[in-house]
């Protein structure tokens, strides 16, 4: 048996597409992955403002490849092109719509559009990350309501705060919330939560909760409540 690398190998990867969509076609009963595009052109001139690849397999939707030509990027082209990818997924029977952006790229803008970090890759070069979201695509899913918010925790008191501040994040599932994300700094005294709730309703009953009154407890200092999307 010879092994041998080199370059790109177009005959190579068509084989290796082929043999593993039979695999995974065999191993979910899903058939094989379609892709579709969406494509933007200026009216007058026909060149390419922006365009979007992906494929659905399933009811998994996907989106690969996401480019809008920079004087278009703050006129919501961007958002066209999802909503398109979104509503083409859905007319195959998608109920789900995943992508990756790397840190450097356009986290913030797939969260705008209500999809949720569902992991994250490090070692990307320069120190960034590679992000993982995910969104449903059923009509009953309910808007999703997500905060950040920055913590300070006395740092005489740490071990108190942290517990009392747990006792808190605990209480997130009474009111349908869940902790997406913590972050914490280097020393210790700093976090940042990212929560998400079905509402901004239930957000709003998360904060009354009678069970959050600190009651003379060490608790940590909110510093800043940041409101993701709504």
């Amino acid at each position: 048996m010879t092994i041998t690398v080199g370059g790109a190998d177009e005959q190579l990867t068509e084989l290796l597409e082929e043999e593993l969509t039979a695999f995974n076609a065999e191993a979910t009963g899903a058939g094989d992955y379609v892709p579709f595009s969406v494509r933007a052109t200026d009216d007058a001139s026909g060149a390419l403002t922006g365009g979007l690849t992906g494929w659905t397999w399933g009811d998994l939707g996907a989106v690969e490849l996401l480019w809008v030509r920079e004087d278009h990027r703050k006129d919501g082209l961007g958002t066209r092109l999802m909503r398109a990818a979104e509503e083409e997924a859905r007319r195959r029977g998608c109920v789900r719509m995943v992508v990756s952006s790397y840190s450097f790229q356009a986290p913030p803008f797939y969260r705008r559009l209500g999809y949720t970090e569902t992991a994250r890759i490090e070692g990307v070069p320069g120190g960034h990350v590679d992000v993982h979201l995910a969104k449903s695509l059923e009509p009953s899913a309910a808007p999703l309501f997500q905060v950040a918010v920055v913590l300070e925790y006395p740092a005489g008191a740490l071990d108190d705060a942290r517990r009392c501040e747990e006792a808190l994040l605990a209480l997130l599932p009474r009111h349908g919330g869940r902790l997406e994300r913590r972050l914490r700094t280097a020393d210790g005294l700093s976090e940042v939560h990212l929560l998400t709730f079905p509402s901004r309703a239930a957000y709003r009953a998360y904060l009354a909760d009678p069970d959050r009154t600190p009651d003379g407890r060490i608790t940590a200092r909110v510093l800043e409540v940041t409101e993701v999307y709504a």
